[in-house]
């Protein structure tokens, strides 16, 4: 059986997280298929009624993918309700190269990314600093309070 996996996300403005994610994950908005020029116009040629699509939906890119072909697509799904609660699920963004790497190296891959995400617009929440036990990570939130880590 084949298989794929296909993350999403709920939010309230997906505009928002497909920039930010697209910059966290290195990953692209994800075109319309078939030459059309949003998901909008490509699902009513798929038959979806109008009634059926949300104000706005589909008519800017509200999913991202991996250019390689190897990430799962990352779809951000519009919801009325604010995150309120910590996440049971979160994602850890490798960037460091591993524990083959220098803990000092590692420390500097992973401030890099760690600055370029604020300035998208990403919140620090807690930076754990263990050179004792060889380990560097750095908490976040998105733009919307998702939590995620940077090791």
């Amino acid at each position: 059986m084949d298989m794929t996996l296909m993350l999403t996300i709920d939010c309230a403005d997906p505009p928002r997280l497909v920039a930010f994610w697209s910059e966290a994950l290195g990953y692209v908005p994800e075109p319309p298929p078939g030459g059309h020029a949003t998901w909008r116009e490509y699902w009513a040629a798929m038959g979806v009624p109008d009634e059926e699509l949300p104000a706005g939906a589909g008519d800017v890119p509200e999913s991202i993918v991996d250019p390689e072909g190897r990430g799962p697509r990352v779809w951000f799904q519009k919801v009325p309700e604010l995150k309120t609660i910590k996440n049971r699920i979160h994602l850890d963004l490798k960037v460091g190269g591993g524990r083959d790497v220098p803990l000092a190296v590692r420390t500097q891959l992973v401030t890099a990314k760690v600055e370029r995400l604020v300035e998208a617009g990403a919140t620090v929440v807690r930076v754990t600093d263990a050179p004792d036990m060889g380990h560097y990570a750095v908490q976040l939130q998105d733009p919307e309070g998702n939590e995620f880590d940077v090791v």
